[in-house]
């Protein structure tokens, strides 16, 4: 595994790889100039106990030396509760309810029920006054707190940082349009018309008709891995729109109806899979890699996996991420959960516990809890690190310890392992295209008691209907139909009421 040390990228879910790291300043270490929980000298190491998950085979153990350096370098004694992100929630909800909560909690959702129900009861400290003296935190990008932010406007956790920009977005084979010379297509009119080229022109020249223009599918849930093309029509990152101020569900937007005339003309003339309903990822990603895809949507550095597994055979194989599609690109929220701190928590060891996440948020500390030490865990050079077999045997990794000490910085999802530097400096410019016109999801963060309960089931019957009509089981006649029906479903009406009103308190906040 080699990492550049420019940049960093982190495993979420099943998204992201290895990483480049980007120069910090280092903060003052945890119990230095300070006090303990009991109020013993600085020497003493602070008990800290945090609550995270991992994504490692394994967890670390007590007894990791990556940890134990941590600790040695913090004059801290960790006790972690590492738990399987397959039963996080489960595990968040037991640990919330028992009222025995770790001194840092990483709170996956929140805005959950529970969450905002302590948080309004005062459990949970609020940092907003605080974090400022932590030049390290404050690093991390405005949206990654704006969006975290609870009812009353206040910060109640540290976000556990992710870039805006680079998120899931459609990327196609670059060497097809070359082959057919095609332009890179910036409206979703052009893309159409590349994915019909790419279904009829024998793109890869090997005199079969065996590719599909697209690699797209939906679920029962929501659009899927084709909602960044729907969001291209709506212009937003998301199921509402802010409209004169207020926010609407894009479902009842004449945008959505022009998608669904987009997507069942493409799935008619088979530009996109037959089986897009039941579709899986790795199915759409044996795909790609099976040279019979010509787009996708993923991550920017996740174009390099497809490309990577065809170049074995064909060196010019060439995945694009595209910057726009109508003008639209898509910002993500900043942030993957926050570590909370309950009210339990002396006020003293609250900043003890504000210095370590400082000092991993630092070049020295990230670097540390990703990649262990240096001629151990991995070797340097020409500004290069390649993990070593102990790095493996030691659990030292991005997705163990990584998950609570990380570093910001915007190319996060620019680089993966064996890309080369002229896709990783290609992929830095597009997430910085990206970045001058993204739009964000308004509606992060906001409430809706009435979505909390009938929300779910209301997004399986609108997505129904919208995978009849894409499938040409259901005229675009009955969408019509449907929406009509939809601006009055008292459910919808109550939920937009709610979140507009919730908006507006956010604003209010804000003032």
């Amino acid at each position: 595994m080699k990492m550049n040390k420019k940049t960093t990228t982190v495993f979420a879910s099943a998204l992201l790889a290895s990483s480049i790291l980007s120069a910090c300043s280092s903060p003052d270490k945890p119990g230095q100039a300070a006090t303990g929980t009991d109020g013993a000298a600085a020497g003493k190491p602070i008990d800290v106990s945090i609550m995270t998950m991992y994504y490692t085979p394994e967890p670390p153990g007590p007894d990791n030396v990556v940890m134990k350096e941590i600790e040695k370098r913090t004059n801290t004694k960790l006790k972690i509760t590492w738990v399987s992100p397959n039963n996080y929630a489960d595990k968040i909800n037991v640990t919330l309810a028992s009222g025995d909560i770790p001194d840092l909690i990483l709170l996956d959702n929140p805005f959950g029920a529970q969450v905002r129900s302590m948080v309004a009861q005062g459990a949970f400290w609020d940092l907003t006054p605080l974090l400022k003296d932590y030049p390290n935190l404050m690093q991390y990008p405005k949206e990654s707190y704006e969006n975290t932010k609870q009812a009353d406007g206040k910060t109640y956790g540290i976000p556990r940082p992710r870039p805006t920009d680079g998120g899931g977005f459609p990327y196609l084979r670059k060497d097809w349009l070359d082959n057919l010379k095609l332009e890179v297509p910036k409206t979703t009119d052009e893309l159409y018309n590349v994915m019909k080229a790419f279904v009829e022109k024998d793109p890869d020249g090997n005199g079969k008709a065996d590719t599909i223009g697209y690699i797209g599918f939906v679920d029962q849930n929501g659009m899927s891995y084709l909602n960044q093309l729907q969001n291209s029509f709506t212009k937003t990152n998301g199921d509402w729109k802010l409209i004169d101020g207020k926010l609407v569900n894009v479902n009842v937007l004449p945008e959505v109806k022009d998608s669904l005339v987009w997507f069942s003309r493409a799935f008619k003339e088979k530009l996109i899979p037959e089986d897009v309903a039941v579709m899986k990822n790795t199915q759409a990603k044996d795909l790609l890699k099976a040279n019979r895809g010509g787009a996708f949507q993923d991550s920017v550095e996740a174009a390099w996996e497809p490309t990577e597994e065809l170049r074995k055979t064909n060196p010019k194989a060439d995945f694009l991420p595209l910057v726009s599609l109508n003008g639209y690109s898509n910002k993500d929220s900043g942030f993957f959960g926050m570590f909370s701190i309950p009210k339990s928590v002396p006020e003293a060891k609250v900043k003890q516990l504000l210095k370590l996440m400082d000092y991993g948020a630092s070049e020295e500390g990230s670097t540390l809890a990703n990649y262990g030490l240096k001629d151990v865990h991995y070797t340097e050079k020409d500004g290069i690190l390649t993990a070593t077999e102990q790095a493996k045997k030691d659990i030292v990794a991005q997705q163990a310890l990584g998950q609570i000490f990380l570093k910001y910085d915007k190319y996060l999802r620019a680089y993966r392992t064996g890309m080369p530097n002229d896709v990783l400096e290609r992929n830095k410019k597009i997430i910085d295209e990206k970045a001058k016109i993204s739009m964000g999801d308004p509606s992060v963060g906001l409430y809706s008691e009435t979505s909390i309960k009938v929300g779910s089931e209301l997004n399986k019957k609108i997505q129904d209907m919208k995978t009849k009509v894409i499938m040409g089981k259901e005229p675009i006649s009955s969408w019509d139909d449907y929406v009509t029906k939809l601006k009055n479903d008292p459910d919808l009406v109550k939920i937009t009421a709610e979140m507009n009103d919730a908006y507006q308190k956010r604003l209010s906040a804000k003032k």
